[in-house]
């Protein structure tokens, strides 16, 4: 340790090797010691005395506090392995850090190397059943989930930026491969609006991910970025944080004076966006806070960026104007504020020559720093922005030590600046505007024309002026999105289908005031004033009392299966709905019973321990005035879990045969036995296939859940499945810009179902409870719209509303009024499946179906056949889990039917012993008997044995 610059050192042994050190960020006196082993050491001395802190701590993971927002300033941030072998958050003090005195910040287990510290923000995530939840904390207030778009489902999230109170993420979607998203928060961090899609990344060593994602220092608000859309990658900027975003603007000539001949829409200048490996160069884009508007960067002209093409450009009004300097990337370093700009080619040979400009890249002079070439390793300038002394450090040859030169330009300049050597300049965007971030900013800056030093008093911000507000001073809210992102498209805000503005936020407590969005919030850090309020209808709501919804409870370790008297914990979560107004009512199954008040409030578990082994049914159920919901779960005494989704159709016939599928992941079906629970029957059909077959005699709700239960562990899910006597079925198709943002998950199913569903109530004025619209797994995306027949009305009348109901749902898709906006610009269409205009009706009652068969006479075929009448069975076999091989997020169903016989098995045609209008197979049958040109239709044919009584029918096409 020394403790006068290097001058002298002295020697401390300690008992353990320093992998890594950590000082603080004030006192200069201590200091964290990071071993191997990942023990934590702390000393308050400059290492003279060491303390251990904490033992199986997370490397990297290591946060002294942060000034101004923990109160205590010896306070350690850190990630530990507790004894089980999860992670946990803990802070503890340096002067009392014992295995008694942490104190845990997050109720829970967290992911391995997630916690970050960072300004005002801290920032986790957690995993279970293959699904990542994000947390932040705002000024070290409660954790709260980070709200990303319903359906982005990441797969990788990285903090860009946290300043200015708001946070700045870059998330990897369920489909991307090499390139994240934008997110742009709101001052709490919890609430994210996309900026940018498909910015380019690039995986590193040890699994470090560099993310083409650059903010311009010296200039709030302004970052360049590079998008990758089919493989091409395309160089973007931004002066008001996100919100639009253009092209660079190509020099009109290069650095010889030559045309370039590189003109929008075309052509454009590319940048390329890396940072160097090595800390002491500056990496290919240069910029500093004391240096304002002045950008250099390595890229080339052209329709793209172009990855062997490193051509040097600068800019000194912050990206307006670009011009070239050299033809090969060069290694830049800023001097007395940008007053001097050196540069070093970047090559692997040695040099002995540097470049340097006093007028911002106008002209360059030559420098001889040494007699004696070198391997140039890095720059360093000396502390301070006013410096102009610089040292160039390398080495003669790969066995040779470091050589150091030293190269003062001081005796350049004959005197300090005065006030008439600077002049003014104005930040504008690329369209002239300088209304920027809700302010007019002047910066001044050294005249070309003077020769001498900015020095340490220059201040670089002039003046600024509040503007009046306009449109592009607001950006899209939580749960809405622009068309397109490019300040010369739309700027209009659309919801998302997945999301509902007029309903109250789901933490929404009964008492408490909540405001609707009118899709637009105003950019943080945005000073303007006046003018243009896109908050102004911001409608100011009371808090309704909220029926409780989503409502869970689950066993503490995720575990169903325990073993005879081994503590269980459960714990009950309520996603949605009031919680101070409501009563839980829990039964454990085994005639333990209790009632609770403000249970998922409080976060209290239920423990409990059975002594005997079996089956026991846990049910919660949550109640208050609003409305009700219920909890199942099904715990079995002897072994522990796995995890799976359980796929059904929600609306199906009475005595119809109906397709129960579970969906297990992972995939393991030669060693996992499945429990199918009907209704409250305690007593569960077994099978080792992931699907069951089986019917529902009684019209109603009905319960159905299943377990997987793999060696010792076991999952359940349950969907209700509503019977009915009588519905109509209507085959839905979408346009394809759906398929390109389908995660093919039962979640998004069912948002893009009651999307459709409300859509169609809307337009029709039919009521919205009586129409549900069913999404099919797999691509494309396709859907079956079930219309349910109103309750309460005679049979024959029924009939008719529902054939009035069906003519409105046709009338509304043909005229292609359904559709609904999903992203990018695009908006889906809903239409019929296709041109045939009879729906399907299904029916219960005793289970039979009444069936024309219409043989015909062929000379072909040696027989006759009969135009006979007579009723069969039909099984009406519904299978929803289909093969989809690029999905691992499902099991596939082992059930599989061609088109064709799915069709006739589902009763793709319903035939009424009237043989008027009827249709048979896809050709419509005229009252006279004649149903066109035989060769065009598909009729099917059923072959019976007339001599023999017998129900069995062979089913076969012609």
């Amino acid at each position: 340790m020394s403790i006068d610059e290097g001058a002298t050192f002295q020697k401390q042994p300690i008992t353990f090797f320093v992998e890594t050190l950590v000082f603080h960020p004030k006192d200069e006196d201590k200091v964290i010691a990071y071993t191997k082993e990942g023990k934590l050491y702390v000393s308050v001395d400059l290492g003279k005395k060491w303390t251990l802190l904490q033992e199986r701590v997370s490397k990297d993971h290591i946060f002294w506090a942060v000034a101004g927002v923990d109160r205590d300033p010896d306070l350690v941030h850190m990630e530990i392995q507790d004894p089980s072998g999860g992670y946990r958050y803990i802070t503890c003090q340096i002067q009392n850090c014992s295995d008694k005195t942490p104190t845990v910040q997050f109720a829970g287990s967290i992911d391995q190397d997630s916690l970050t510290v960072q300004d005002d923000y801290i920032f986790l995530q957690t995993t279970s059943a293959n699904r990542t939840k994000y947390y932040v904390s705002y000024r070290r207030n409660d954790f709260i989930q980070m709200k990303l778009p319903k359906y982005a489902l990441p797969k990788d999230l990285q903090i860009i930026s946290t300043d200015e109170n708001q946070v700045f993420v870059a998330v990897q979607e369920w489909y991307q491969t090499d390139t994240y998203n934008l997110y742009q928060s709101d001052p709490q961090g919890v609430y994210y609006s996309i900026l940018l899609e498909n910015v380019r990344s690039t995986k590193q060593p040890e699994e470090n991910v560099l993310i083409d994602i650059l903010e311009v220092r010296g200039v709030k608000g302004v970052f360049l970025a590079n998008q990758k859309i089919d493989g091409k990658v395309i160089t973007l900027i931004t002066y008001n944080k996100g919100r639009d975003w253009d092209y660079l603007t190509p020099p009109i000539s290069d650095m010889n004076g030559k045309p370039t001949n590189c003109k929008p829409p075309d052509c454009h200048l590319h940048l390329h966006l890396r940072w160097a490996d090595n800390p002491y160069v500056s990496g290919t884009v240069h910029t500093k806070d004391t240096a304002p508007g002045l950008i250099m960067g390595a890229g080339n002209l052209g329709s793209q960026l172009v990855e062997y093409k490193e051509e040097m450009y600068i800019t000194s009004d912050c990206g307006n104007t670009w011009r070239q300097v050299f033809e090969e990337e060069h290694h830049i370093l800023y001097l007395d504020h940008g007053g001097v700009i050196v540069a070093i080619k970047d090559t692997s040979i040695p040099l002995k020559i540097l470049k340097f400009s006093i007028d911002e890249g106008q002209t360059w002079s030559t420098h001889n720093f040494t007699s004696t070439s070198v391997f140039v390793d890095g720059l360093l300038s000396e502390p301070g922005d006013e410096t102009l002394v610089m040292t160039v450090f390398g080495h003669i040859s790969y066995r040779s030590d470091w050589e150091l030169v030293k190269v003062d330009f001081r005796p350049s300049f004959p005197r300090e600046c005065t006030e008439d050597d600077y002049e003014s300049w104005d930040l504008t965007d690329l369209q002239g505007d300088r209304c920027i971030m809700g302010q007019q900013r002047s910066f001044r800056k050294r005249k070309i024309s003077s020769w001498c030093i900015k020095g340490r008093s220059v201040i670089s911000a002039l003046t600024s002026k509040v503007c009046e507000c306009t449109n592009s001073d607001f950006l899209c809210d939580y749960g809405f999105e622009r068309s397109a992102p490019l300040k010369s498209e739309s700027s209009k805000c659309f919801a998302n289908f997945w999301f509902n503005p007029e309903l109250p936020p789901e933490d929404c407590i009964l008492g408490r005031a909540y405001a609707s969005s009118t899709g637009y919030r105003k950019v943080v850090s945005n000073v303007c004033e006046g003018g243009v309020d896109l908050q102004q209808n911001l409608a100011q709501h009371m808090c309704p009392l909220i029926a409780p919804k989503r409502l869970q409870i689950s066993i503490k370790g995720e575990s169903l299966a325990v073993k005879p008297g081994e503590d269980v914990t459960f714990v009950v979560t309520q996603d949605q709905g009031d919680i101070l107004n409501t009563k839980y009512q829990v039964d454990l199954g085994d005639g333990f019973k209790a009632i609770y008040v403000n249970l998922t409030m409080t976060g209290e578990p239920i423990r409990h321990r059975y002594e005997n082994p079996g089956i026991y049914r846990v049910s919660v159920r949550a109640e208050n005035v609003a409305g009700h919901e219920e909890a199942v779960v099904f715990v079995q005494v002897n072994s522990p879990l796995q995890a799976l989704h359980l796929e059904v159709v929600p609306v199906i016939g009475r005595n119809q045969e109906v397709n129960l599928t579970a969906i297990v992941l992972p995939k393991n079906p030669n060693l996992t036995v499945f429990y199918w629970w009907i209704g409250n029957n305690l007593q569960p059909l077994l099978t080792l296939d992931s699907f069951l077959v089986t019917r529902f005699a009684e019209t109603g709700e009905v319960r159905v859940a299943v377990q997987a239960s793999c060696g010792n562990s076991m999952l359940q899910d349950s969907k209700i499945v509503q019977v009915f006597d009588h519905f109509q079925v209507l085959s839905l198709k979408f346009t394809k810009h759906l398929d390109m943002y389908n995660p093919n998950i039962p979640e998004w199913r069912e948002d893009i179902g009651l999307v459709v569903t409300r859509l169609l109530a809307k337009e029709t004025n039919i009521p919205e409870e009586t129409l549900v619209t069913v999404v099919k797994p797999g691509l494309p995306t396709t859907a079956d719209l079930l219309v349910l027949l109103p309750a309460n009305q005679p049979k024959q009348k029924r009939s008719i509303t529902s054939d009035k109901r069906i003519a409105a749902i046709k009338q509304a898709l043909n005229a292609h009024n359904i559709s609904f906006f999903l992203r990018e610009g695009y908006w889906v269409l809903v239409t019929l499946a296709s041109s045939d205009s009879d729906s399907q009706r299904i029916g219960g009652g005793n289970g039979y179906w009444a069936i024309v068969v219409l043989f015909v006479i062929c000379l072909v075929v040696v027989g006759a056949f009969i135009l006979y009448k007579f009723k069969r069975k039909l099984p009406g076999r519904n299978v929803y889990a289909q093969m989809h091989n690029e999905k691992e997020q499902e099991m596939t169903s082992p059930v599989n039917h061609s088109e064709d016989t799915q069709n006739i098995i589902q009763g793709e045609e319903f035939i009424d012993d009237d043989l008027d209008s009827q249709t048979l197979g896809n050709a419509r049958v005229t009252p006279s008997g004649r149903g066109g040109n035989l060769n065009s239709y598909r009729v099917p044919l059923l072959l019976m044995p007339v001599s023999v009584q017998s129900q069995a029918v062979t089913q076969a096409w012609f």
